[in-house]
């Protein structure tokens, strides 16, 4: 299918857009990114996306798509070209979506509480339960990567993409905080190496969010309304 007429509406620092940004440069899709902050609704953004009122929106010539997930399923399917993303294995694939699903629904809600969290005691509860869910994707790769480097076998895939979006934003909670370390080779040593294999990966490095401009855009950004991405 032509690359020609696809533009990507969201701001290149949402995790829920980079994961647009890495299927599209899986799949070598020539797009146009139209940058929109994601505290703010504009006209343009509730014309795309009525329903949710959210980025990631992807245009195909006539065609919009919303959700990140769903946008990443979509470029799967409609350029065969280059690496799959989702596995072929139907039950692999029901896995895939099963954690990819516990990723939005489970554990970035934590990772927002921890943050908004303003007592001390608060955040340490939360955090704990990060730890919890952080652990159980552990669990997660060494099943489902079969002791190979992703969670999509020898190459990145859907999985990978959906939690290695977060990768950057999990960096950026440790710089700011070294007691919140989430990502630790002690606790969860095949999803620590895992994430500096995706830093290093041809597929999505270039793709992957860099920690020192994410802090930068945070701090700029803190004070502002927020909406969500998705």
């Amino acid at each position: 299918m032509a690359t020609s007429g696809v533009k990507l509406y969201g701001g290149r620092l949402s995790p829920y857009v980079n994961r647009v940004v890495m299927a599209l440069e899986m799949k070598s899709v020539d797009y146009e990114l139209v940058e929109m902050y994601p505290y703010e609704k504009s006209e343009l953004l509730i014309k795309l996306n009525p329903v949710h009122k959210k980025i990631p929106v992807l245009l195909h010539g006539d065609r919009l798509i919303c959700e990140s997930l769903i946008i990443v399923q979509y470029i799967d399917d409609a350029w065969t070209n280059g690496p799959s993303i989702l596995p072929t294995d139907p039950y692999d694939r029901a896995i895939a979506q099963f954690w990819a699903a516990f990723v939005d629904d489970k554990f970035f809600p934590l990772l927002r509480e921890m943050r908004e969290a303003e007592e001390e005691e608060a955040k340490r509860l939360v955090f704990e339960k990060v730890l919890e869910s952080f652990a159980l994707l552990e669990e997660a790769f060494i099943t489902i990567s079969k002791g190979k480097a992703f969670f999509g076998g020898d190459t990145v895939g859907y999985l990978d993409i959906a939690l290695g979006s977060f990768v950057g934003y999990l960096r950026v909670s440790e710089m700011l905080n070294a007691n919140y370390k989430i990502v630790d080779e002690t606790k969860t040593p095949r999803l620590a190496g895992w994430a500096e294999r995706l830093y290093s990966d041809s597929l999505v490095k270039d793709a992957m969010l860099d920690p020192q401009m994410l802090l930068e855009s945070l701090t700029k950004f803190q004070a502002m309304p927020k909406t969500d991405s998705n």
